[in-house]
């Protein structure tokens, strides 16, 4: 599944179908998922992900989470690149000076 496939849904809309599915028990991923759109397999995915682990809050939305993790690797990945340029800058220019 590429990332912009996931991407599809938005983290609220995970979590009211982690919600409609957990309400509606007992029932199956199927016939929630039709209601709603999605493949069971995607919704079954969601309900895992949805349980809370040790250290969360149950009021956190994991989808949430995982989108600004997700950001937050990312913005960490261009603090690098930025962090190695001014280093090669730096020493490019005290070579200069010598």
């Amino acid at each position: 599944m590429s990332s912009a496939h996931s991407n599809r849904y938005t983290p609220e809309f995970k979590q009211r179908a982690v919600q409609l599915y957990e309400s509606k028990s007992p029932c199956t991923y199927a016939e929630v998922a039709r209601e709603l759109g999605v493949d069971a397999g995607t919704l079954s995915k969601w309900v895992a992900q949805a349980k809370p682990s040790d250290d969360a809050e149950k009021t956190d939305n994991p989808f949430q989470m995982a989108e600004r993790l997700r950001k937050l690797q990312r913005e960490n990945e261009r603090l690098k690149r930025e962090n190695e340029i001014l280093l090669k800058a730096s020493a490019f220019f005290a070579s200069r000076q010598l």
